[in-house]
């Protein structure tokens, strides 16, 4: 099992196994087992969407939830941020320990690895994008190509004559 801690500090076990993935599959109709298929679409399709990834992981948790008497809305409310990072994290790490074969677990782990890195190198390059970005370079550009759009006068066609005239 793997643990994740919520923005107000509460533990939750994750927990994957086949009866998991059976509550999973009734309550949300989500395959887990085939979140790897494709490419792993399924998978990034999850983690894209925090309100379908959060009610997977209160399902997973649900034992422990049903325990402690905390509600799906509850739990949700309790999730953002670092909090939701963490239950992602956790979440991979229980579906990867899923797998029967060893080989399909240590190329989930790779692939995990090396999604991790493209993520750290985006984050990087944004960071220096942000950092080199000058909001008075950009402004006076702006203004420069706003003086350049032709008048009212000059973007407008003249009347047509009437028929009559």
């Amino acid at each position: 099992m793997h643990v994740f801690a919520t923005n107000s500090g509460q533990q939750w076990e994750v927990c994957i196994d086949v009866a998991a993935v059976k509550r999973v599959r009734a309550l949300l109709s989500l395959d887990l087992y085939g979140l790897v298929d494709n490419g792993a679409t399924g998978l990034n399709e999850l983690l894209s969407d925090p309100v379908r990834f959060v009610d997977t992981i209160y399902v997973l948790c649900r034992v422990q939830a049903d325990r402690l008497g905390v509600s799906d809305e509850a739990f949700g409310q309790s999730l953002g941020g670092d909090s939701l990072a963490a239950a992602a994290d956790a979440f991979l790490e229980e579906l990867i320990d899923f797998f029967p074969d060893s080989r399909a677990r240590a190329n989930l782990r790779r692939l995990m690895v090396k999604g991790r890195e493209v993520a750290d190198l985006v984050a990087a390059a944004a960071e220096r994008t942000i950092a080199e970005f000058d909001p008075e370079t950009v402004a006076r550009t702006l203004i420069a190509s706003s003086g350049n759009a032709p008048g009212i006068s000059a973007s407008t066609p003249p009347p047509s004559p009437s028929a009559t005239s």
